[in-house]
């Protein structure tokens, strides 16, 4: 594919150093160093609207404008993709423009900006922070976070690894897609009450609970933060809690993911 004809630094692997998280979102795309030892950001957070179109050209355009403002953070740098990334390679598009499907994102990445780049999936991002600093802290087995938005992206980490693109927003509830009818964007579509909304979560986490067999499952979004609305009205038997890091979680996430 046609890369971006950027200024190209002096590359750096930046080994050793702290390493840079970057967030890409439907209307920002963020971005700071993380102290890995302590689990939070080690400067201030950066923020560039996202691009529109959100091609991948000219998202890697932003990530060099916002690499240039973080200037002492020379670590490797990793970038969260809302959609499935195999080995740098995204595979889907569900909520982003479609020319990402088949871009090497790490290798555009990487060019565009003369550093280690590594993409990963942005929910498995958060699934990988939550488990390290967050909510599924000292948490055994398998633990399963979902990210309640647009859609519902989830994560699988066993034992403190990841198993990435499990995508289980996908999986079919009472015949229709779960995230359609379970997702954030559905209750504020369908203006549903938290108690309908929580039906409706139930069906979902009953399915994955049938199918996984999960230690713990944890809920994200930026929705988590009225929890106690909804989660306990949720009836599952696997522990179910809401995240900790919330909206900091992609970027500590992926720079955990390239380090």
């Amino acid at each position: 594919m046609h890369l971006p004809r950027l200024h190209l630094p002096t590359r750096r692997d930046g080994r050793g150093a702290t390493p840079v998280g970057v967030d890409f979102g439907g209307s920002g795309i963020k971005g700071a160093p993380v102290d890995l030892a302590a689990g939070k950001f080690a400067a201030d957070r950066v923020r560039i609207p996202t691009p529109q179109p959100s091609t991948p050209e000219r998202v890697a355009e932003v990530l060099v404008d916002l690499l240039a403002q973080l200037p002492e953070a020379e670590g490797p740098v990793g970038v969260t993709v809302p959609g499935v990334v195999r080995h740098g390679v995204v595979g889907s598009a569900a909520n982003i423009d479609e020319s990402w499907i088949g871009t090497d994102a790490d290798a555009l990445f990487s060019r565009a900006t003369g550093r280690t780049v590594r993409t990963v999936n942005d929910a498995d991002a958060a699934g990988l922070a939550e488990v390290r600093f967050g909510a599924a802290r000292g948490q055994s087995g398998l633990v399963i976070v979902t990210t309640l938005g647009t859609g519902i992206g989830s994560a699988f980490v066993h034992d403190g690894v990841l198993v990435p693109n499990s995508e289980l927003g996908h999986l079919e509830v009472d015949g229709a897609n779960a995230e359609a009818r379970a997702a954030n964007s559905a209750r504020e579509r369908e203006d549903l009450s938290w108690e309908e909304w929580a039906e409706r979560l139930t069906r979902y986490y009953r399915t994955v609970e049938r199918l996984f067999s999960p230690d713990l499952i944890v809920v994200g979004g930026g929705v988590s933060k009225h929890a106690d609305s909804f989660l306990p009205l949720i009836g599952i038997d696997t522990p179910i809690v809401p995240a900790k890091l919330r909206n900091k979680a992609g970027i500590i996430g992926a720079a955990l993911y390239v380090s």
